[in-house]
Parts: C-alpha cells; structure tokens; sequence
C-alpha cells in the first residue's frame, strides 16, 4: 500500500476519469494526496462517480479537436501546476465512422486527443517539473496493421481489432517521441498495458466484441487491479527520470519490434502535428 502522502500536493489530470480504469486511477492517486482534474464528457457522471475523490471537473468531447484545445486552456486557467497527465481515455469501433474533424474516430480518441492535450499542457507540465506523462496504450498494439497515407481516415478499414491495435502502436511511439523532445525540460513520459480488465471498454465495439467481452468477464482482471499500473507509472519514487519506458504489471516491458522503432514514431509525430494544426519544437 503506497502512503497515503506520497501525491500530497500533486495535481493530477485523467482523461475519462468518470468510470473503469480512469476512475480507479483517479481514486487511488486522490488517496495518496493527489487533486485529480478529470477530463470527461459527462460532468454530472463525473461528479457521482468522483463524490468522495477531491477534484475539479473539465468537460470535453475528445473526439473534437477544438474541445481538447478547450479543454487544455481550462486547465491552464485553472491550474497553476500540473505534476502528472494521463492520457486514459480510449475506445474501440465496430465500424468505420469519421469525427467531426474527418479523422477516423478510435485513431483521433485513443491517439490525436492525447497527442493534443499534452501539447497544450506542455509547458504547464515544464513549468511544474519534475513531471509525467503517462498514456495507456496496450498489449493489442500487437495486432496493428495499416498503411501510413491512410492511418488518419482508415478508408481502407481492416477491422476492428487491427484499428485499435494501430491505436495503441501509436500511444507508444508517442510516449517514446515525447520522452525524447521532453528530456530537458524533466517531463517523463511513458506508456503501459493494463492488462484484460473486466469493465465497461468496449460498449462501441461490434455485437460480437460486446458478446465475447461478457462472456470472458470472470477469467480478467478486475478494473482496481487493471489500474494499478498507471498508478504507479503516475507515482512510483522508483520511476523518477525513468522515460521512454512501456510497462506491464508495473513493471518496464518489452513492446513488439515496430513499437520501437523511433523513425516510425517520428513518422507518425509529424503526421499527427499535420492533423492537430501544431508544430511541437
């Protein structure tokens, strides 16, 4: 059990923190002492779901470029630190659909949203240093497959499973892209699995995926234990300075070869700056 004081005077921003894996993270950080900022597109959820959690509620659609551009100028007003961001919140699709930005919808959650937000709370994140990134990517970064002119839109859709795993491919080179460019400035960032978790993921996944979801729910992990990994990524005094990094069971793993390929995340930063409309010295 981590001291209740280890986060004492940290603030804490979570991506979907109002149910399953982000939730649990946000409580268990608000137990060592953390203020969470939680990131959601329900407030009143939030608040339910974060009743006994001390924290500040910043609604965002992040599936919209503009609302995560929104939701980063909150938190700067809002926040006069910022020790720790985790880019949490992520789905899966049953079907191709587009945002309201034309990029196709898991690539822009799962992807473009943690790409952006970090971008607008970079310097906050600097200016609070030490500091950490943290983003859940998973061990279904394995099973990607596209093709670089079509990652943004998917046109040529391989499926469900091959889309989200590109989803995940892609939250690891970004956290191995940004530990490079962030080095200087004592910002940390790293990526993780947190394991099967039996919770609510996956609700926009096909009919099938939903059935064989349930179906496999009592041989997974529970949400408090698929959490525990970002919390230590996010707390951890053993982590200090550690970057770059991809974790499993609280512990630095090996992702597949293409997940460490830096050419190809440099590859997939440039793309990803061209979608946001930035340019990330």
């Amino acid at each position: 059990m981590a001291p209740v004081s280890l986060m004492a005077g940290k603030t804490v921003a979570i991506t979907g923190a109002s149910a399953g894996i982000g939730l649990e993270t946000a409580k268990a950080l608000s137990a060592m002492g953390a203020h969470i900022i939680a990131i959601v597109r329900d407030p009143a959820k939030a608040d339910a779901a974060l009743a006994n959690v001390a924290h500040d509620t910043v609604v965002a659609d992040l599936y919209s470029l503009a609302a995560v551009r929104a939701a980063g100028a909150e938190i700067r007003k809002r926040c006069s630190r910022l020790d720790v961001l985790i880019n949490n919140a992520g789905g899966i699709h049953g079907a191709r659909e587009l945002t309201v930005d034309g990029f196709e919808k898991t690539f822009a959650l799962d992807h473009l949203a943690a790409f952006l937000l970090t971008y607008e709370l970079k310097d906050l994140l600097a200016a609070s240093a030490p500091a950490r990134i943290v983003t859940v990517s998973s061990a279904a970064h394995r099973m990607a497959s596209f093709v670089w002119d079509d990652l943004a839109t998917m046109q040529r859709w391989r499926g469900q499973n091959a889309v989200y795993g590109t989803a995940k491919l892609c939250n690891i080179w970004f956290a191995r892209e940004s530990a490079r460019r962030l080095a200087a400035q004592n910002v940390t960032s790293n990526s993780l699995h947190p394991g099967a978790v039996a919770s609510n993921f996956g609700q926009t996944g096909s009919a099938l995926y939903r059935t064989v979801a349930k179906l496999a729910r009592p041989l997974l992990k529970t949400v408090a234990q698929g959490a525990r990994t970002s919390v230590f990524v996010a707390s951890s005094p053993q982590l200090e300075g550690a970057s770059g990094l991809y974790f499993a069971n609280e512990k630095p793993t090996k992702p597949s070869r293409w997940a460490r390929d830096d050419r190809e995340a440099l590859k997939l930063w440039r793309l990803s700056e061209q979608c946001c409309g930035v340019t990330w010295a």
